[in-house]
């Protein structure tokens, strides 16, 4: 579990806020009532408000000073990347960094995970998902007593115990007076690149003018933003009036706001005034337009977005169109790929995005200075002028073609220096990668579907993502695929997936099909590919002997650079596990060792780290202390470098066993209630290995009998308060990173 720095160190993860927060002093006043603890009835809150009103920047800013009440942690979930329904559960679980591997249902899972927490959840733009925003507050709300959900959406969910918090669009005010004045920072002009920071005659630099006295008024807001935009902006007596008539034709909307604030290079104040005057109609216009035409406040902020799209250039305006398709995040690479083409050629976008950016169309991501993002609102906009340019499709089908090919190269590439790489690659692209694979499922990629499939799947199995995988694969193998290696490769993803899952009936059909279809495609890497699901699913039922055989005459074939190459080296990992279960360690640490140098001399680290965990568990048989917490430890590393949460969890029980055995017996309590903390998160427990299980039991009981009952719970006790990360860097202490660097 990641701790946040937003939040003192506390398990969480709020982005930090980039930009200066404004006003807003009732909201925060009536968000710390009920978010404290004597709000413990309003478990359910929702920000209600139009597009662009700044729910989102609020509904942070009002966790964030919770955060304190919440000792297992404050999280943010993005909903706006999702398109399908049924997913808002995994978006949540991904937030939380669970790794659930079993196949129940998600909020099962997540009800089960909650239900001894103080947890704040904040669900972000919940208005196209209501209907499984509200059954996700039906399920967990009753079942995890300490769990607060705070949504934004532009209408209520509709739950009966929701409470409601309408976010209004800023006051506007026009008593500034010429002594409030909002200037660049001689400092911040003196460095060569750096951004203005705005300073307010009384209001320290940087500081809440909400919270420190100011107005936090829309003309507050504007002149911040203007400062950032145009460093010689002053709001004084000569300009306040202005201001205050361009926030009145804006309705106080902070995006609308914003957006025309970014123009001020370009436009002097007046000029600006006047362009709105003419592009913005009137409130009566507005109200005389019509049903269906939404919301007075929807209107304006649509207005004042189609008003900014008009003073863009037109490749500015093709460029903010075809943005429109990337979902989570993009960086310039992949904006010059999918966007680039007709009037708009790759070289130009570089500048053309920075153009964006300086007009706030386009936002730096929070979390990765080298990424960009559109806010909903600004998404939105962007789709429906694709939708008339009649673009929609052809860029849909850039879009796939991207991550298809993005997912291919990692899949070519996996069993290489470059495996630790794609992982982060994975986890950054998993919303772009999301939603290419949805829009292949939906019947636009035909027979194409089952290849892209196959490599997401591939490596959604080895990042962590294990219900995505499971979901994608189920749609294309139901749909009769024709034979052929991207078949074999789908039916291996999906039957490992079980496996981790501890799906064994599952995985015992898919190994079934598999094997069929690797022995009729003829390539017998393939064939030794798929024994790895024959041999595990018998491994993991305990039925070693059969297990042993599998494995053994699996042949012993060249190891590829690719998927096939790790599923060979899993194989063998299978037969060091069989022999490590059966006693035989001489044979177990002889096999883990031909796979560890192999793993070293590719440079890759996912079956690496699995044959670290083996030896250092022959270390701990053979009585060689040392080396078993060492080469424990360092399979603790490589496991985390990938997200696999499963060897972290089976590395941890080892490293436990071993600590204790060196006379340590309450340092390896509190390791034991890490790994159990771990194993939730997996869930699976065990993966339903009667020998792991058994295992389990075991080292408590070795440690209970070692320090008594009393301070085993104690010290139990102090490793189930540790958040994941921490609990990682207890277990791992001082060993260095191991990750690889790629060619």
């Amino acid at each position: 579990m990641p701790e946040d720095r937003t939040t003192g160190g506390r398990p969480g993860n709020l982005p930090p806020e980039t930009r200066s927060f404004v006003g807003r002093r009732p909201e925060l006043a009536r968000l710390d009532a009920v978010l404290g603890p004597a709000g413990d009835r309003e478990r359910l809150v929702t920000l209600v408000g139009p597009g662009g009103v700044g729910k989102t920047r609020l509904a942070l800013r009002a966790a964030r000073r919770a955060a304190h009440r919440y000792p297992d942690g404050v999280w943010f979930v993005e909903l706006s990347p999702l398109r399908a329904r049924g997913l808002v559960g995994f978006a949540v679980m991904e937030a939380l960094r669970l790794a659930d591997q079993s196949t129940r249902p998600v909020t099962e899972v997540l009800a089960e995970w909650l239900r001894d927490k103080d947890v704040l959840i904040v669900l972000d733009s919940c208005e196209h998902l209501l209907p499984d925003c509200v059954d996700l507050a039906r399920a967990l709300l009753p079942a995890a007593p300490g769990l607060r959900l705070l949504t934004t959406s532009r209408e209520h969910l509709g739950h009966p115990s929701e409470l409601r918090v309408e976010v209004a669009p800023l006051p506007v005010r026009e008593d500034a007076g010429p002594t409030r004045q909002a200037r660049a920072s001689p400092a911040a002009e003196d460095r060569e690149g750096a951004v203005p920071v705005r300073e307010e005659a009384g209001t320290p630099v940087g500081e809440d003018a909400g919270d420190r006295g100011g107005p936090g008024d829309a003309l507050d807001l504007f002149a911040q933003r203007a400062v950032e935009a145009w460093p010689g902006f002053v709001l004084d007596g000569d300009s306040t009036g202005t201001v205050a008539a361009i926030c009145r034709r804006l309705d106080g909307i902070p995006l609308a706001i914003e957006l025309a604030a970014a123009r001020l290079p370009e436009l002097s104040l007046g000029a600006l005034d006047e362009r709105l005057g003419e592009r913005l109609p009137s409130p009566l216009d507005l109200l005389a337009s019509g049903p269906g035409e939404g919301p007075l406040r929807h209107r304006t902020l649509r207005t004042a977005i189609g008003w900014s799209h008009e003073l863009c250039a037109p490749l500015e305006r093709l460029l903010w169109a075809r943005l429109s398709v990337f979902t989570g995040g993009f960086d310039l690479a992949a904006a010059e790929d999918v966007c680039a083409g007709g009037p708009l050629p790759a070289g130009r976008i570089a500048a053309l995005l920075e153009r964006l950016v300086e007009q706030s169309i386009v936002l730096c991501h929070r979390t990765a200075d080298d990424r960009f993002q559109l806010l909903d609102s600004v998404r939105e906009f962007g789709v429906d002028w694709l939708r008339a340019l009649g673009e929609e499709r052809v860029l849909r089908m850039r879009h796939l073609d991207r991550y298809r090919s993005l997912a291919r190269s990692g899949c070519a590439e996996w069993n290489t220096g470059r495996q630790v790489l794609w992982c982060e690659r994975t986890v950054t692209e998993h919303a772009n990668l999301r939603t290419a694979m949805d829009y292949a499922l939906s019947g636009h990629d035909g027979p194409g579907a089952l290849s892209t499939a196959a490599d997401i799947g591939f490596l959604w199995r080895h990042c962590g993502y294990l219900r995505d995988a499971q979901h994608c694969l189920d749609q294309v193998l139901t749909a009769d695929p024709e034979p052929g290696p991207d078949f074999v490769r789908a039916l291996w993803v999906r039957g490992a997936v079980a496996l981790l899952q501890g799906d064994l009936d599952s995985a015992e059909r898919w190994a079934a099909v598999c094997t069929a279809a690797s022995v009729e495609q003829g390539d017998p890497v393939a064939v030794v590919a798929a024994a790895y699901l024959t041999g595990g699913h018998l491994l993991l039922r305990g039925r070693l002997a059969e297990a042993l055989v599998v494995f053994r005459e699996a042949e012993l074939l060249p190891v590829r650079d690719d998927w096939l190459g790790s599923a060979q080296l899993q194989v063998r990992l299978g037969l060091s596990f069989v022999h490590l279960l059966s006693g035989d360690l001489v044979r177990s640490r002889e096999v883990a060792d031909e796979v560890r140098e192999e793993s070293a001399r590719r440079g890759e680290c996912w079956v690496g780290a699995f044959a670290d965990c083996f030896v250092a568990q022959a270390d701990l048989d053979e009585g060689d202390l040392p080396a078993a917490v060492r080469n424990a430890r360092t399979a603790i590393v490589g496991h985390s470098l990938l997200n696999s949460t499963l060897g972290v969890a089976l590395t941890l029980d080892v490293l436990a066993s071993a600590v204790v055995a060196t006379g340590d017996g309450h340092r390896a309590a509190r390791l034991l209630a890490v790994g159990q903390r771990v194993w939730e998160r997996v869930g699976s427990v065990h993966m339903q290995s009667p020998d792991l299980m058994s295992a389990r039991r075991a080292r408590e009981h070795l440690v209970r009998r070692e320090i008594g009952d009393e301070a085993y719970t104690e010290a139990y006790a102090e490793g189930l308060a540790m958040s994941y990360e921490r609990g990682i860097d207890y277990a791992v202490g001082g060993v260095p990173d191991r990750r690889r660097p790629g060619p």
